[in-house]
């Protein structure tokens, strides 16, 4: 994680710039209580950003972290409730589960609505270099950037998007590939990227651009896909044990890189609508 100069100061908090976006809010030593902090001016933050991380805070108990999720909002409810443990498991029937990748994608796609916010505590973090980093995509970026052309074939298709249900989430749906932020009017993409050659093939997502002959579909997903990764428009996350990550959930797709198999790791999410 690159950070830059101090862009703004808070008496609870001082704030960097991360690298290719993002902030850092870095608690001052007498300010620790995350819950203490203007939900108002961390929304806006979030907003400006894309996404902020919050180092120095106290983790917050299970219960905790729910009941202060609700004060930013409705929370989605999961068939396990409003706290996900992001966890390896012994026997995993998906790949969200495992040490391996997780492909980008936005949350919420096969659920009722879709979250505004994604909020993480890292109560465990891989050890420096072995992996387990969370990935970033600025879909608003890459919109700003890519060729009027480009952007005008974007903007007229849609993809199919299926998987079994058998981890919290599943179905079938169609989406647009360009939408527009609900909140700043923003133009974004909505792109799920399907298992790749070193993803462990659990629980697979199949994906069809609508409209489009057999040949030319991997080609179009490939192009797009190439975008997702550059470096201007990806941000890896490192975590650390007390971090909290707030994510522009519109604005943004996300994804994991590997990690070593008996790496520590444990993340708790919440989504907030």
């Amino acid at each position: 994680m690159m950070v830059s100069t101090s862009v703004e100061q808070s008496t609870q908090f001082s704030v960097k710039s991360l690298t290719p976006f993002g902030a850092l809010l870095e608690a001052t030593e007498d300010h620790s209580d995350i819950q203490q902090l203007s939900i108002e001016q961390l929304c806006q933050l979030t907003w400006e950003h894309r996404l902020i991380v919050l180092r120095g805070f106290s983790l917050l108990e299970r219960e905790e972290l729910s009941t202060y999720c609700q004060r930013w909002g409705e929370l989605l409810v999961w068939n396990f409730g409003t706290v996900l443990d992001l966890i390896v498991h012994q026997n995993p029937e998906n790949y969200l589960f495992t040490n391996g990748n997780v492909p980008f994608h936005w949350d919420g796609a096969f659920a009722e609505a879709v979250p505004r916010f994604l909020f993480f505590q890292c109560l465990k973090a891989p050890e420096a270099g072995s992996g387990g980093e969370s990935l970033f995509c600025d879909t608003v970026r890459i919109l700003q950037n890519v060729s009027p052309e480009q952007r005008e074939i974007w903007q007229k298709t849609e993809i199919n998007y299926k998987t079994e249900k058998v981890a919290h989430y599943g179905g079938e749906i169609t989406k647009s590939l360009v939408s527009k932020h609900p909140i700043t009017g923003l133009s974004t993409l909505r792109f799920a990227e399907p298992l790749n050659d070193a993803s462990v093939h659990l629980n697979p997502l199949y994906v069809e651009v609508c409209n489009l002959p057999a040949e030319e579909q991997n080609p179009f997903l490939n192009e797009l896909i190439e975008n997702l990764y550059q470096p201007q428009n990806c941000f890896a996350h490192e975590w650390q044990e007390g971090d909290f990550l707030i994510a522009d959930n519109h604005a943004l797709l996300h994804g994991r890189n590997p990690f070593i198999s008996n790496s520590q790791r444990h993340l708790q999410r919440v989504h907030i609508l």
